[in-house]
């Protein structure tokens, strides 16, 4: 089996862009950028200006994305930036591309309106029929699938080789990076753009979120500190994260550096019962091969209990080491949680501050996962 190796970051979120900005945010602990007007009583962590000219020069294909998108084709190019790969149309051409992300914007004020009526509606299932065949417009939903922002990732950068998009909320980042590293690893593929985006300020979200009883509805507060029920549930933030990954041979090939090794991506899907999800932590913990790590960044939403689980677990597999919830640096960003993860890993490895770090990333709902990041 091939060595997968990091070879190229590209982090944008309310820490700022660039993986420097983020090793700070992980020191400090604490989201950079919090809004609490915009959509209270909820609280979001909202993306740092970007000056978005410099990876989607453009200004057509800027107005014809959307905010998930444009974070996501800017994440991406600093990332073949980063490993020296912007120039080179001939990899990138044959660069295989894997994007985990949601859907886009609704329309809100017909989700409103539909939402509104319905409370009154006599035959609430005809209603919510007849409204959802006339208010809805078809460009509208076409417009929002999550595989356009592979497609412009692949117009903007010219990563045109073989690309698949993932949804289904935190799993899916897991996912991406699982299949992308056992792809590599089994030489089917030498190199692989993998990540995903996420935009948090939208009321959209908030409604779906909300309806899910999953939303803190109070100030930001750390992830691990979201106990009793009362304090509990996510914060969500804007942001994308994007991988270049190789197998060790062809970044030696190229005289690529290698910032970290990736190992192979565990993940499971609990029924959620009372201790499932302690109990597979554990498990993946072990079958990644940790140890003693010398850091952990933990995906962990601040849903109750769930988080609860995963502390425990973590408390018994990772004494005296230290732990940082990714929701404290970045809020939560769904499926890009375990590439932020990674990604954030394999700078902390790049620059001598770790030797291996462990990355979890157990979904709010469904899903868990380990990663695990070392040194070259």
């Amino acid at each position: 089996m091939n060595d997968v190796v990091v070879t190229g970051l590209g982090l944008v979120s309310c820490a700022g862009e660039g993986i420097a900005a983020h090793l700070d945010a992980l020191a400090a602990g604490a989201p950079a950028r919090t809004d609490t007007e915009r959509f209270a009583p909820y609280t979001v962590h909202p993306v740092a200006p970007l000056a978005l000219d410099g990876q989607i020069p453009k200004k057509s294909d800027q107005r014809q994305m959307e905010p998930w998108q444009r974070l996501g084709v800017y994440a991406a190019g600093l990332a073949l930036d980063s490993a020296g790969l912007k120039g080179d149309a001939a990899l990138k051409g044959a660069m295989h591309l894997v994007v985990a992300c949601g859907g886009g914007e609704r329309d809100t004020a017909v989700d409103g309106a539909i939402l509104t009526g319905l409370r009154d509606a006599e035959d609430a299932g005809a209603y919510l029929n007849e409204r959802l065949l006339n208010d809805l417009r078809p460009t509208l939903f076409l417009a929002q699938l999550s595989n356009l922002l592979a497609g412009n990732i692949a117009i903007v950068h010219g990563v045109t080789g073989a690309s698949r998009t993932f949804m289904g909320e935190e799993a899916a980042g897991t996912d991406a990076l699982r299949i992308a590293q056992g792809r590599i690893a089994s030489g089917q593929v030498d190199c692989m753009l993998v990540g995903g985006s996420y935009s948090a300020e939208r009321p959209d979200v908030m409604v779906v979120h909300e309806m899910g009883g999953y939303l803190r509805a109070k100030p930001f507060r750390p992830v691990f500190s979201r106990e009793p029920e009362a304090e509990a549930g996510f914060i969500l933030g804007s942001g994308a994260a994007f991988l270049v990954l190789e197998s060790a041979d062809h970044a030696r090939a190229r005289g690529a550096k290698a910032l970290a090794r990736l190992m192979p991506v565990r993940s499971d899907r609990t029924r959620r019962e009372p201790g499932a999800t302690a109990r597979s932590v554990e498990a993946l913990w072990r079958a990644s091969g940790l140890e003693t790590p010398d850091h952990v960044i933990s995906g962990a939403t601040g849903v109750t209990g769930i988080t609860a689980e995963e502390g425990a677990a973590l408390a018994r597999l990772a004494a005296g080491i230290p732990i940082t919830a990714l929701g404290d640096v970045t809020g939560h960003t769904l499926e890009v949680t375990a590439p932020f993860g990674a990604a954030l890993a394999a700078g902390l490895v790049a620059e001598g501050r770790a030797r291996e770090v462990a990355i979890t990333t157990v979904g709010h709902r469904r899903g868990e996962g380990v990663l695990r990041v070392c040194a070259v």
